[in-house]
């Protein structure tokens, strides 16, 4: 009898999609449709969700809590904070569309920022495959007149580009440093998230709670709020979180080819479901810009994972070496002439190995 067909990759590829889409419609909505403007309230709801929902995973033994200093993960909570808090912004001022392929942009700023904060360099493909993207990006952009008359929203997206990339090298460089995974510096950090976010929500959204004035806070909740506005704010506050579990479960059971499917895939339903549920623009030079940084962004998943494999074939073949070595030892013709052929193993290692593959997108 056949061993039985493991679903698990398949079911939380599904789930990861349907959070991550999810979240990108519904933060939508509810700034557009139900129009709640608050930009930092609903991030600090999102991250008021998050905390509780790490609290629960590790109470369900999903990971292990790490105790670390304030100081080793604070600025992981600005780069966290800011991030997400200028994502929302550009998807306030912005199309879906743009807001997708804006993100697509986090790749070249994460090879950038890697070459100058860490001077880790990419193979020559994989920095074609880069310029792809961004060609791809810039002739999209330039397609779209509603891109291009919209500075205020631009400008956001790149300042989000830069904080994004900016936190996804600390996160891996802290991960090696602190011997941390993903969730536990999540855990760690995410409290301090709360508190950067609740000091913002009181510099800068317009509260109402003594006046209830039009237009504040107080004033949305008061008379303004209807039940689908509240579920849609709860939902968003929820997929947010789904997404790191989703995200969790699928390292766990998928490969590295998998998870960057997957990516292109939740792409390619962000951007149709800006054309089907929010009106957006899909002319021709623009759809050809998205196919090419969509095209870009898959060639650079591909050759991260290759060169991933090459060198952890490489690295296998090392280790088992001095063993080989020490068998072959009283042979020394046939040692000899062993050393002599090529490793089909490391031969396929032309560039150093990515750390930051398309699936970050």
């Amino acid at each position: 009898m056949g061993a039985a067909l493991d679903l698990r990759p398949l079911t939380y590829a599904a789930f990861n999609t349907f959070a991550a889409v999810g979240i990108t419609f519904a933060n939508k909505a509810v700034f557009s449709v139900f129009h709640f403007n608050y930009v930092y309230m609903l991030t600090l709801i999102h991250a008021l969700a998050t905390v509780a929902g790490m609290h629960a995973f590790a109470a369900a033994g999903m990971f292990e809590p790490k105790a670390l200093k304030p100081w080793q993960v604070l600025p992981l909570a600005v780069a966290f904070v800011g991030y997400v808090v200028l994502w929302n912004v550009s998807l306030q001022l912005n199309s879906v569309g743009f807001y997708q392929l804006m993100k697509i942009m986090t790749l070249p700023a994460v090879v950038l920022l890697e070459y100058v904060m860490l001077h880790r360099r990419q193979a020559p493909l994989q920095l074609a495959a880069v310029a792809t993207v961004c060609v791809g990006v810039g002739l999209a952009t330039v397609a779209d007149s509603q891109v291009t008359t919209n500075l205020l929203g631009m400008g956001v997206s790149v300042a989000a580009v830069l904080f994004t990339g900016i936190y996804q090298v600390w996160v891996g460089s802290k991960q090696k440093e602190l011997g941390a995974g993903s969730m536990q510096l999540m855990h760690a950090y995410a409290p301090y998230a709360v508190a950067l976010l609740a000091l913002l929500v009181v510099a800068c959204e317009p509260l109402g709670l003594h006046t209830g004035a039009p237009g504040t806070v107080a004033d949305y909740l008061r008379s303004q709020v209807t039940p689908a506005a509240a579920v849609a704010i709860a939902g968003s506050a929820a997929l947010g979180l789904l997404v790191s579990l989703s995200m969790f479960l699928m390292i766990g059971a998928t490969s590295g080819v998998t998870f960057n499917v997957v990516g292109h895939v939740k792409t390619v339903l962000i951007l149709a479901g800006g054309v089907a549920l929010f009106g957006d623009s899909m002319p021709p030079t623009k759809a050809a810009g998205v196919v090419l940084a969509i095209a870009g962004i898959a060639w650079h998943s591909f050759l991260s994972i290759r060169l991933k494999a090459a060198s952890a074939e490489a690295a296998a073949a090392s280790v088992a070496k001095p063993d080989a070595d020490l068998e072959a030892k009283p042979l020394l013709a046939s040692a000899s002439s062993a050393s002599l052929r090529p490793s089909s193993a490391s031969s396929p290692a032309r560039g150093p190995s990515s750390a930051s593959g398309g699936g970050k997108l």
